[in-house]
């Protein structure tokens, strides 16, 4: 015959039958499933990549400290990079002689060519440490941003870099050459080609960098309609102002006057701005 113990001779700390409903809930209330916080990011990697810059409170001297420092690291990178491209500055030079067609070059004043050989180097070592100061720009305004404003801060830097090199290169390839053929060939059979080295170089060089902060226009559209300022509908509606714009600025940002040059220009800032139009409705904007 078994025994049975009663519930007064059973030890004090004898633990009470437990119901399998409670004990779950209460498990689950002490160590509750882990979420992300953040919806709208799915990996915590990533999360954790987009924070490795803390959000630390900083006085206004220690924002000024900040802002010292990285405006002389980014002077070295272009120290450096003029000094780079002066080393090499005759391969240079010779490069942006090309489209000129054979022209021959005078110099017209004792040291002529060796501050224009300063001018392109200091030009050349400019685009040559752009990644480094841009990367210093970014590395200044990062811990001041929201995690979806770093996340798309990465490809408006590198879309402005590559429109930037794009419009040097359209610059170079089509702009410049449009240009010295209109000058060549109007009164050519009456005006030996001979020019100055320097005026040449100004032409160029200021045709290569107004060329590609032209090409800007679809990252600073991308911009306005991430701070709501504008939308595609309100972009697209202004058509007509923007042709009469890129005219404008077609004959402002040439050096030159022939009308080629102007209408090659105009029509990229015109192509440009319609192509951001739409990179602005693919965003949802």
């Amino acid at each position: 015959m078994l025994e049975t113990v009663s519930e007064a001779e059973q030890p004090k700390d004898f633990p009470p039958p437990v119901d399998k409903d409670v004990a779950e809930t209460a498990i689950a209330t002490i160590d509750p499933p882990v979420h992300n916080v953040d919806n709208n990011v799915d990996d915590p990697d990533e999360v954790d990549e987009l924070d490795e810059i803390d959000d630390v409170e900083m006085s206004l001297f220690d924002h000024l400290e900040e802002f010292r420092s990285r405006i002389f690291y980014a002077l070295i990178a272009v120290v450096i990079g003029v000094i780079g491209c002066f080393a090499v500055v005759n391969k240079i030079v010779a490069l942006l002689e090309i489209p000129a067609q054979g022209v021959k070059f005078l110099q017209l004043a004792p040291g002529e060519y060796f501050f224009v050989s300063i001018k392109v180097a200091g030009y050349s070592g400019l685009l040559v440490s752009s990644p480094a100061i841009l990367y210093q720009i970014v590395r200044f305004i990062l811990p001041g941003l929201t995690r979806k404003e770093k996340r798309a801060i990465a490809p408006i830097v590198f879309g402005s870099s590559i429109l930037f090199v794009l419009g040097i290169v359209f610059a170079y390839e089509l702009l410049i050459p449009a240009a010295l053929n209109f000058f060549i060939s109007y009164g050519g059979d009456v005006v030996e080609q001979f020019w100055s080295i320097d005026r040449y170089f100004e032409f160029v060089l200021l045709l290569l960098f107004s060329t590609g902060l032209a090409f800007q226009i679809p990252v600073i559209q991308a911009l306005l309609a991430m701070t709501g300022i504008v939308n595609s509908s309100k972009m697209l509606a202004g058509w007509r102002y923007v042709v009469l714009g890129a005219v404008i600025l077609g004959a402002v940002l040439t050096p030159s006057t022939d009308p080629m040059t102007q209408s090659l220009l105009a029509g990229a800032v015109g192509i440009l701005y319609f192509g951001g139009i739409f990179l602005v409705k693919a965003m949802g904007k």
